[in-house]
């Protein structure tokens, strides 16, 4: 199984609580509901333990993937095609982590 992790911060301008109500009326469950994707969080950062240090990015978001090919088609619908143009206008610059477990 891959895992997927997104980190990322909103666009400068973008209102947080119009992406949240996006991330959970769109996002969560249009991307949780692929076939190929067994769970899906959007996590919002809150801190750094025992720290004081400031967070690099604002959000995470993990996706356990049990099929990378049918992800791939997941991905290439025009339903996801949408919702992927809509995170672009909120996020910036995200990058994307391809994982495997120990």
């Amino acid at each position: 199984m891959t895992t997927i992790v997104v980190l990322f911060n909103l666009q400068a301008g973008v209102d947080e609580s119009v992406y949240r109500q996006w991330a959970i009326q769109t996002d969560i469950p249009t991307a949780g509901g692929l076939a190929s994707v067994d769970s899906f969080e959007v996590l919002k950062a809150e801190g750094v333990l025992m720290s004081e240090a400031t967070l690099p990015y604002q959000y995470i978001e993990i996706l356990k993937i049990n099929d990378m090919d049918q992800f791939g088609q997941d991905v290439a619908t025009q339903t996801m095609q949408k919702v992927a143009a809509e995170f672009q206008q909120f996020a910036d610059n995200p990058t994307f982590i391809m994982t495997s477990k120990l």
